[in-house]
C-alpha cells in the first residue's frame, strides 16, 4: 500500500467503485461461452479493484475509475485465459482431424481405422489419439445439463479471451469517434458510419474535397493514437513537445475516450449502421 494513502482511503475507492467490477463482468459474459463462471471473473475482477486502489497515485492526473478499469479488465481477460485450456494448435488439429475422418468415410464407405486416418494426416497414430481426446474434452466442457449447449455451439478460431479483446476495442472504438472534435467527427462519422460521399461532406462543411481528405486523415491518426493510449501505450507517438497546446489537447481527448468507455455509451447502439462502420473503421486504425 502506498505510504501516503490509509486503509480507510483504499476501502472508500474499492467501494464506490465496486460497480465496475459488475459492469466489466456482464460486459464479458455477452462475449463469451456460458460455461464461463460469473463467479471466478467476479473474483479475479475484485482483487485487482483491490489492488488498483492500494497502487493508485492521484499525483498521474488519471482519474481512478480510468485506472482501475483498465485494471479490472485485464485481471479478467487473465482469468479467461486459465480458462482456455483448449489451445489454438489445439482446436485447428480437432478440425484437421474431423475433416479428414469426413474425407475418408467418403471415399471408403465406412468409418476410416486410426491408422488410416494417421496416413491422411501424415502423423503418427499418436497424435490422432491426441487430437481425439482433445476434441472429447472440448465436448464435455460444453455439456450443461439439459441446455445441449455441445449440440449447438460451434467453434472459433478466437478463444474467449480474443473475442472479448476485438469487442473491447470496437467498444472504445465508438466512444473515440464521438469524443472527436466537431469537424473531425463530422468526416468519420460521415464517411464510414453514414456511407456519405467526400464531395457530400465538402458541401456541408464549406470545404474543398481535398481538405475533407486532409481530416480524414487526421481523424484516423487521432483514432489511431486514442486506442493505442489504452490498448497499446508504446504504439503512442512520443510528441516533441510534452507541454504545448496540441498535447495537452491530445491528452485531454484520450482521458475522454477512457471516461466515455467506461460509462459504457450505450446510446451509440442505436446509431443505423453504426457497428458495420465502426468495424470498418476499426480496420483502418488498426
Amino acid at each position: 500500500m502506498s505510504a501516503n494513502k490509509s486503509t480507510a482511503e483504499v476501502t472508500a475507492l474499492v467501494e464506490q467503485h465496486l460497480p465496475l467490477v459488475g459492469y466489466n463482468v456482464s460486459e464479458i459474459l455477452h462475449r463469451v461461452p456460458p460455461t464461463v463462471s460469473r463467479d471466478e471473473l467476479a473474483s479475479a475482477g475484485a482483487l485487482a479493484l483491490v489492488l488498483a486502489a492500494r497502487g493508485y497515485d492521484p499525483s498521474t492526473n488519471v482519474p481512478f475509475a480510468r485506472y482501475a478499469t483498465l485494471r479490472i479488465k485485464g485481471a479478467l481477460l487473465d482469468e479467461l485465459r486459465s480458462m482456455d485450456w483448449a489451445t489454438r494448435g489445439a482446436r485447428r488439429r480437432s478440425r484437421e482431424l474431423e475433416a479428414a475422418t469426413e474425407r475418408l468415410h467418403a471415399a471408403l464407405g465406412r468409418t476410416p481405422t486410426r491408422g488410416e486416418i494417421a496416413e491422411t494426416l501424415g502423423v503418427q497414430v499418436a497424435a490422432v489419439d491426441e487430437a481425439r481426446a482433445d476434441a472429447e474434452r472440448r465436448v464435455m466442457s460444453l455439456d450443461v445439463p439439459g441446455t445441449g449447449i455441445a449440440d449447438t455451439v460451434r467453434d472459433s478460431d478466437r478463444t474467449p479471451e480474443e473475442q472479448v479483446l476485438a469487442a473491447e476495442r470496437v467498444h472504445w472504438l465508438r466512444a473515440a469517434v464521438e469524443e472527436l472534435p466537431d469537424r473531425l467527427r463530422a468526416v468519420i462519422g460521415g464517411l464510414y458510419l453514414e456511407d456519405r460521399s467526400i464531395a457530400e461532406i465538402a458541401t456541408e462543411l464549406g470545404v474543398t474535397q481535398s481538405r475533407v481528405s486532409q481530416l480524414r486523415t487526421e481523424g484516423l491518426t487521432l483514432l489511431r493514437d486514442g486506442l493505442n493510449s489504452a490498448f497499446d501505450p508504446d504504439l503512442v507517438p512520443v510528441p516533441e513537445r510534452p507541454d504545448g497546446v496540441a498535447e495537452r489537447r491530445r491528452q485531454a481527448y484520450y482521458a475522454s475516450i477512457a471516461a466515455r468507455a467506461a460509462l459504457g455509451a450505450t446510446h451509440l447502439d442505436s446509431v443505423p449502421r453504426q457497428r458495420d462502420g465502426v468495424e470498418q473503421t476499426a480496420d483502418l486504425v488498426g
